[in-house]
């Protein structure tokens, strides 16, 4: 009997299947462009554009790489929690204009994690000589910038979407030896519905788990 086993990967031993599961998505997602676009080496300086699942993960991750790193939001409400709880080094509010201007030109990199619609200037403005503004959010509207930000820096808008299997096993190696875990609610099956609209409300930090197992289900 052949065996597929192309979308299997090991998960390494001690990690928590609870743990694992948002890493699959949300730890590979970031872990994914770091590595391909050769920005693993410790020392960089980069942002993490919205601070959700995934944007959680990015930071933790990009910590754990030795690099810099700036959260920017639309607004405070989660910057006791960056500092303080996920160990991020600055905060930016993107309406900010005087904040924004005094980080201008110092990022090599930024994740860009947020799914709606957004001006992409004042996030390339932050960029360094050669930064990447890396699109990470699934939109469905056009994005629009002015060449002139992209020209004058030789700045690159790319875009990355998951990782590969060999990265995400890569991804769960790293987790494990640096301790990374990602901040989860778990819940049985009859909340799901809860869950799904409090989803709709922005109200989970940052990932459901459902316990299938410890569920009492209908026979």
């Amino acid at each position: 009997m052949l065996l597929l086993i192309r979308f299997v990967v090991k998960i390494p031993e001690g990690m928590a299947p609870e743990q694992v599961a948002p890493l699959l998505c949300a730890g590979v997602t970031v872990y994914s462009p770091l590595n391909h676009f050769g920005l693993m080496g410790s020392g960089l300086r980069g942002g993490i554009l919205g601070l959700g699942g995934v944007g959680h993960m990015g930071v933790k991750i990009a910590k754990a790489m030795g690099h810099h790193v700036t959260v920017i939001s639309s607004s405070d409400k989660k910057k006791v929690e960056a500092l303080e709880h996920l160990g991020a080094d600055d905060y930016l509010v993107s309406s900010d204009a005087e904040g924004m201007q005094k980080a201008a030109d110092s990022l090599d990199y930024i994740i860009d994690t947020v799914p709606v619609f957004h001006p992409l200037e004042p996030y390339l403005s932050l960029l360094k000589l050669d930064g990447k503004l890396i699109l990470t959010g699934v939109i469905n509207t056009p994005l629009q910038f002015v060449t002139p930000m992209v020209m004058l820096g030789r700045k690159s808008i790319t875009g990355s979407f998951i990782g590969s299997m060999k990265e995400t096993e890569e991804m769960l190696n790293f987790c494990k030896e640096k301790n990374l875990t990602s901040m989860i609610e778990v819940v049985k099956m009859d909340y799901v519905n809860t869950a799904m609209e409090r989803l709709e409300k922005n109200d989970v930090r940052y990932r459901f788990v459902v316990d299938v197992a410890g569920s009492k289900l209908d026979q």
